[in-house]
């Protein structure tokens, strides 16, 4: 897998102060996507142990609240073989910190559906994530009042929640983590 940038302190990405990696590869090609140079799988460095280690670092501030994952698209099959051993390295060494995901594939129809990669892999990979803001971004539909997504199409999903009621539940944002 290859990755386009890291943001040690990003505050656009979810609640507080996070980490954010932004992976490489995406085939949703979103019309006016905000970061097209992610679809190619090629662009930006490979993601390998050590810039594992510089997110892990990152990471370690109490101010840091946790990971958020974008692109690209950290769904496609190539890029869930690499994020799960790392999103499962990063819940065991901070397990009080959040990781939220920004796909642009639906929650059920394509990810629970097992229609992206390996079922097993993407169940892990859920596993780990606490928020998943979910759906392609809608030109027609974009709205730079909502909070944490770019059009009203998207929903921000309580993950752990959603897995266990076995339906959608979508994240509180007055809860705190």
């Amino acid at each position: 897998m290859n990755y386009a940038t890291i943001k040690a302190c990003d505050v656009a990405n979810g609640p507080g102060v996070r980490t954010s990696l932004f992976v490489s590869g995406c085939r949703n090609h979103c019309k006016n996507c905000f970061n097209k140079e992610t679809w190619d799988f090629n662009y930006g460095k490979p993601f390998t142990k050590e810039i594992e280690d510089e997110i892990i670092a990152k990471l370690s501030p109490d101010y840091i609240m946790g990971l958020s994952l974008l692109g690209g698209e950290p769904f496609e099959p190539e890029n869930q073989i690499a994020l799960v051993p790392f999103v499962e390295r990063v819940k065991s060494i901070f397990p009080n910190k959040t990781i939220w995901c920004y796909t642009g594939y639906d929650f059920e129809a394509d990810l629970l559906a097992g229609k992206k990669g390996n079922a097993e892999t993407t169940m892990r990979l859920l596993s780990q994530i606490d928020v998943l803001v979910d759906g392609k971004f809608i030109e027609e539909q974009k709205d730079l009042n909502l909070r944490f997504r770019g059009s009203s199409n998207q929903r921000i999903i309580d993950v752990k929640k959603s897995l266990e009621a076995d339906e959608i539940i979508l994240w509180d944002e007055t809860s705190q983590w």
